[in-house]
């Protein structure tokens, strides 16, 4: 009798021990983007974009080209790859912190353009690798290091809906949210992603996704608490699915 595989690690991951803290799910969204590039025949000519944050290490995981890029610009990079070589897959995965603070205008340009890049958008509602800061997307009354008390709304503003707001933008584009806190999610977000990088094969548009995540090393509890609480105060906030297609379609 012949063995069964039923688990194995994807090729476009490296068989090598991840550095992120237990209940992370900066591991679970690797292996996603991983299948889906094994799964589109894309690895060997996929090339990565690595942020500044708790992701800066993506390059020693993935078994794709990547660069480095500095905070908040891997937008801007990856453009500039795209262009010189648009015969390339190019990805960007990038935090909250990242993306939605020091990064906002590359990554609102970079949608309004239509540049034909795919960005894994990893949310967990606070800055991970700098010690727990308020992010744009920390939650109302979430306690961080840099607002003990909570995020009070008076002060901070609201927790700014990334999806949405790109939606937005008249520019045609793939953008949808997904989330990591259940079997259920997990396999709904691959297929996000895997679409997402579907779009850029064909040479559609650009497409982002975004995946809710946990932090349960910055939010204080533990690693199954955390997936309860991005279940009772995230998902309210941050609504899942397709949020905007190329075709004006949400599904």
């Amino acid at each position: 009798m012949s063995e069964l595989t039923v688990f194995k690690r994807p090729e476009a991951l490296l068989p090598v021990t991840m550095h992120y803290c237990p209940g992370c799910t900066h591991g679970i969204s690797h292996r996603l983007v991983a299948e889906a590039l094994d799964e589109l025949g894309l690895r060997e000519r996929t090339v990565g974009v690595a942020p500044v944050g708790c992701s800066v290490l993506a390059y020693d995981y993935f078994n794709c080209d990547f660069h480095e890029a500095s905070h908040g610009r891997a937008p801007a990079v990856a453009t500039g790859i795209k262009r010189a070589r648009p015969d390339l897959i190019v990805f960007t995965y990038q935090g909250d912190g990242d993306l939605a603070s020091i990064g906002m205008a590359e990554i609102v340009h970079a949608a309004n353009r239509g540049e034909k890049i795919t960005v894994i958008f990893v949310n967990n509602a606070i800055y991970g690798m700098t010690g727990g800061q308020m992010a744009p997307t920390t939650m109302p009354g979430q306690v961080a290091t840099t607002c003990p008390l909570g995020r009070d709304t008076n002060l901070a503003g609201f927790p700014i809906r990334m999806a949405e707001l790109l939606s937005a933008l008249v520019t045609p584009a793939f953008i949808a949210r997904g989330s990591l806190h259940s079997p259920l999610e997990v396999v709904k977000t691959k297929a996000l992603i895997k679409r997402a990088f579907q779009y850029q094969r064909e040479g559609t548009c650009f497409s982002l996704v975004e995946c809710l995540s946990t932090c349960p090393t910055n939010w204080g509890i533990t690693p199954t608490d955390s997936l309860k609480w991005l279940e009772e105060n995230m998902l309210p906030y941050y609504p899942l699915g397709i949020k905007k297609t190329p075709e004006g379609k949400e599904a």
